[in-house]
């Protein structure tokens, strides 16, 4: 054993130990899809310069940090999003209306001196014609007030009680810093000096405009002396909840500024605990499936394989877990289809060590790996690249838990790498040492062609003698594609449009069309009425409040018996504008940046092939789904995204590979290299495809309507992608190439080198 493998073999044990240890003492984070509860996106209304924004967003969030602690939620989460926007997660809050009716409401406190009784529909002072507030007291009279004499801000503190001594029920108790305890004090005192039963005797007690309490002074107190200055209480026939309420307001503070629900999700328990267990039985199966499935065509080398893809698991969940990553919905599902790339690495390892071995067949099995080690190194890098570019644009144009798809996706590709380069290359070097495991060339798996190899050597197709033709092919499925976007059209979810979508669970079936008559008879005729999975109802609406969705509930409960939200989406429509924008921006800026690295790596016309079949790839997906049916949202834009990585992972390994046998010859016409290049390739293409494929097909078939949609537009794309980057990116980059005279790329450095004779390298070395 090298010196080199030891220290990958000391290392690899190092990783592992470290991630089994945090896989043993560490809870991973769940999001609230997961664990079920409540999040909210709120954005303030106030909008003035971009550092008084900030400031203002920063103490709206403070108070209401206070205010979610006041209502006993378990770990709740608020943080800052933006200039203007506080996203605040309440795990285990499945009706959110009490939280928004808490959390949302501005709660401007303030204690007015009362100037006298408003004539009716008066909205002006009577005497001075001075505009002031005018507002109906508890019993419908109508106060002309003064200015405010004390705001919330002079309150230290609220407690509601219950009153019995006195009669008075639940009551409010104030408690006065000591400079608004002489504010409250002087305030009392003026008013004590009008007779008893004059309403300028009164202190109104304001909340949100609205006067809440305004007592009369009590006739022992003298003018001018006032009430002591350490408190008051505020009475008005409240419930207990009411009372409660009311002291959680003012204890936590006004806001700054009014604050909008732009966005709430609610998730119920079950459903998360519903996604965990498919997903981890998709990931045990699909990874199960991929496993024996490298095994069988690579034997001991893809057993070896498969003990670096299980360590991969570990280490990937141990990444996740230990960096305090919040896993989601997607994010969980990506974890579990970055198993079936990780294997991707290893399977163009093999292929090029058994092209080495097919070329020179006395060799060592030991430098036969080497090398393929050595020559896959180029294409392994790449198209990982390519993948963290595709993780990168989905945590920095994506929201939600998008952004926790493209954490756990880029951890995913730099764990797969590590355990490919890595464990895999020390467990196969070992092994490669053996004389047994060298000799027996049925056993390592590698000493012979496979199968796919064997068949396309003898057929030796003739793939791009009419390069246009696959062109046209590809045109074909396209404009299909566009058809049933222009046709049928495509299905935006609430995450792009705006609206509320909700899916209701009922003790008792309800078909969808008694769900719509009970609806509309309720005052919901709008409503949107399908069927979710096991014969849950889904209700899709425009603008609905909690109040609104409540009685949607109620209704619904009339034929369908106990109805329990399982899930809940509210997207305001400004929001909704927004990650549409970002959602067509991440598109664009996607083939922008994926083109920019493909004409670094590559000519240029390799780059624009690659990207005419990731355009390709995404309007097929795109009118795949308008031709279903199926929604479009958040969740199908990080598949989306993850097919565009794919696609272009796809190209690479064959433009790669059609650079390196130009650069060595030179003189061969490129339709017949990239024919060598497509053929070499076909195996590792086959091979990564079916890895992932295993793990698609659990997913869509284990995880439910959750991760049923994600995984079918993932296997739409994988499937498309295959074809994509061999018959339209070749043959796009071959028409192109008629137009350049440049000579190969020697691989790993730029393009720009002097020019050959000219030639069409299309033909058979003809001259022109």
């Amino acid at each position: 054993m090298t010196r080199a493998t030891t220290v990958r073999a000391v290392l690899a044990v190092a990783v592992l130990l470290v991630s089994v240890y945090i896989t043993l003492t560490m809870s991973p984070r769940l999001g609230l899809d997961l664990q079920g509860g409540t999040r909210m996106v709120l954005q303030a209304k106030d909008s003035a310069t971009v550092e008084a924004d900030r400031e203002t967003t920063d103490r709206t969030l403070e108070v209401l940090r206070q205010r979610v602690d006041s209502l006993g939620v378990a770990e709740p989460v608020l943080t800052r999003s933006g200039e203007d926007r506080i996203i605040v997660e309440l795990p285990d809050v499945q009706d959110p209306r009490q939280a928004a009716a808490v959390i949302g409401r501005t709660a401007q406190l303030s204690f007015h001196e009362v100037l006298g009784a408003a004539p009716p529909g008066t909205d002006t002072a009577p005497e001075t014609g001075e505009n002031r507030l005018i507002l109906p007291d508890e019993q419908g009279t109508r106060l002309d007030l003064g200015p405010v004499r004390l705001s919330g801000a002079g309150v230290k503190d609220a407690t509601a009680f219950f009153e019995a001594q006195q009669a008075a029920g639940w009551t409010v108790k104030l408690d006065f810093h000591k400079d608004a305890g002489k504010d409250w004090t002087k305030l009392t005192g003026e008013a004590a000096c009008h007779p008893a039963g004059d309403e300028r005797r009164r202190v109104a007690i304001v909340l949100d405009e609205k006067v809440i309490s305004s007592p009369q002074v009590d006739p022992s107190v003298g003018c001018q002396a006032g009430l002591p200055s350490g408190g008051t209480q505020i009475t008005g026939s409240f419930t207990a909840k009411e009372a409660r309420d009311l002291a959680l307001l003012i204890k936590g503070g006004a806001l700054p500024v009014p604050v909008e629900i732009v966005e709430q999700r609610t998730v119920g328990p079950t459903l998360g605990a519903a996604a965990i267990d498919a997903s981890a039985q998709a990931a045990l199966i699909g990874a199960a499936a991929t496993a024996l499935f490298i095994t069988f065509v690579y034997r001991l080398f893809g057993a070896l394989a498969a003990v670096a893809l299980a360590a991969y698991g570990v280490i990937s969940y141990a990444a996740l877990v230990g960096l305090g990553v919040t896993l989601t919905l997607p994010g969980l599902a990506g974890f579990v289809l970055a198993i079936g790339m990780a294997v991707d690495a290893n399977v163009l390892v093999f292929e090029r060590a058994r092209e080495e071995c097919q070329d020179r067949p006395t060799r060592s099995l030991r430098s036969a790996l080497t090398t393929g080690f050595q020559k896959a190194f180029s294409a392994v890098a790449d198209s990982n690249i390519t993948t963290l570019l595709a993780a990168g644009l989905l945590f920095f144009l994506g929201s939600g838990p998008v952004k926790g798809f493209g954490v756990t996706l880029a951890i995913g590709v730099i764990a797969s790498m590590f355990s490919a380069l890595v464990i895999a290359r020390a467990l196969t070097e070992i092994a490669a040492g053996s004389r047994f495991v060298s000799d027996y060339r049925g056993v390592n798996g590698i000493a012979r062609p496979g199968s796919v190899r064997t068949w396309l050597t003898r057929k030796d197709p003739q793939l791009f003698r009419k390069p246009v033709q696959w062109l046209v092919i590809s045109t074909v499925l396209v404009a299909v594609a566009v058809a049933g976007i222009v046709v049928r059209g495509v299905d935006l979810g609430v995450e792009f449009t705006g609206g509320r979508l909700v899916e209701y669970s009922t003790s008792r079936p309800v078909d969808v069309e008694t769900a719509r008559s009970t609806l509309a008879d309720a005052g919901f005729g709008d409503a949107e009425i399908t069927t979710a999975g096991d014969g849950d109802i889904s209700v899709r609406t425009g603008k609905l409040d909690n109040d609104g969705e409540y009685a949607l509930r109620t209704a619904l409960a009339t034929e369908g018996g106990e109805t329990t939200k399982v899930r809940d989406e509210l997207i305001g429509p400004s929001l909704g504008d927004e990650l549409r924008r970002n959602a067509l921006i991440a598109l664009g800026v996607a083939v922008l940046v994926q083109l920019a690295y493909l004409a670094v790596r590559f000519r240029w016309t390799f780059a624009v092939g690659s990207v005419i079949a990731m355009v390709h790839d995404v309007i097929i997906v795109v009118g795949a789904f308008a031709w279903l049916g199926r929604p479009v949202d958040g969740i199908f834009l990080a598949a989306l995204l993850t097919v565009i990585g794919y696609s272009v992972n796809d190209s690479v390994v064959v433009f790669d590979r059609v650079r390196e046998l130009w650069a060595g010859n030179r003189k061969t016409p490129l339709a017949t290299i990239a024919r060598r290049a497509v053929l070499q390739t076909v195996p590792r293409t086959v091979n990564t495809g079916m890895g992932a494929l295993f793990i698609l097909v659990a997913l869509a078939v284990l995880g439910g309507d959750s991760l049923a949609d994600f995984a079918l537009a993932l296997l739409i794309g994988i499937v498309v992608g295959t074809w994509s980057s061999v018959f339209t990116a070749v043959p796009g980059a071959l028409v192109l190439e008629r137009t350049t005279t440049a000579p190969p790329p020697v691989p790993g450095k730029s393009s720009r080198r002097a020019r050959a004779p000219r030639r069409d390298p299309l033909d058979n070395g003809a001259r022109v």
